[in-house]
């Protein structure tokens, strides 16, 4: 059990049968009244955010999350499989938990795998990563002093803006965070 009055940044804990993650908090004591606790927490299997105030004395169940270090192995239907490599059981997870950024993950990549209860619910890519360019227009001599993009398609699918210098075979550094260019690698 936590109180409101416990809480930091990080914490996480069940609140009305959903799992809240502390975002800011801050202790507030009036001149007049009962302190309280202002706390803005998250919503960790929807990302919503909220704020609200709590009575520093308010209990609430703490939730454990679980984070493991996963490596994804194939896609079977809606499915996707990722391997634990402790113990290299395949756990499967619907492609509904996936976000927009998994889009840049490709097999054998490593992710976080986050579950609560059993239930995944969120799986996160690696910060960076490094693709081929499959497909993009030809880059033409001298195209380097601008901030003009084409579009480019990577060797997973996903399409992302590049400077007009990059070509079909080139590697590219991607941040997965927003989905944009960062530079060619090698």
């Amino acid at each position: 059990m936590i109180t409101a009055g416990d809480f930091s940044n990080g914490v996480t804990f069940e609140l009305d049968g959903k799992v809240m993650q502390v975002v800011e908090f801050r202790h507030v004591k009036p001149g007049k009244g009962a302190a309280f606790v202002r706390t803005k927490m998250k919503n960790v299997m929807t990302g919503a955010v909220t704020e609200t105030s709590l009575n520093p004395t308010d209990k609430f169940e703490n939730a454990c999350v679980e984070r493991r270090e996963m490596e994804r192995s194939y896609k079977d239907g809606k499915h996707y499989y990722f391997m634990n490599m402790e113990t290299y059981e395949l756990e499967p997870v619907d492609e509904s938990v996936l976000g927009d950024n998994f889009k840049f993950v490709k097999e054998n990549m490593p992710c976080t795998i986050y579950s609560y209860k059993g239930k995944v619910f969120n799986v996160e890519p690696p910060t960076f990563v490094d693709l081929e360019v499959t497909h993009t227009d030809p880059g033409l001599k001298g195209d380097t002093a601008t901030n003009v993009t084409k579009p480019a398609t990577v060797e997973t699918g996903a399409e992302v803006k590049v400077p007009l210098f990059i070509n079909t075979g080139d590697r590219i550094r991607i941040d997965t965070r927003v989905g944009e260019y960062l530079e060619r690698s090698k």
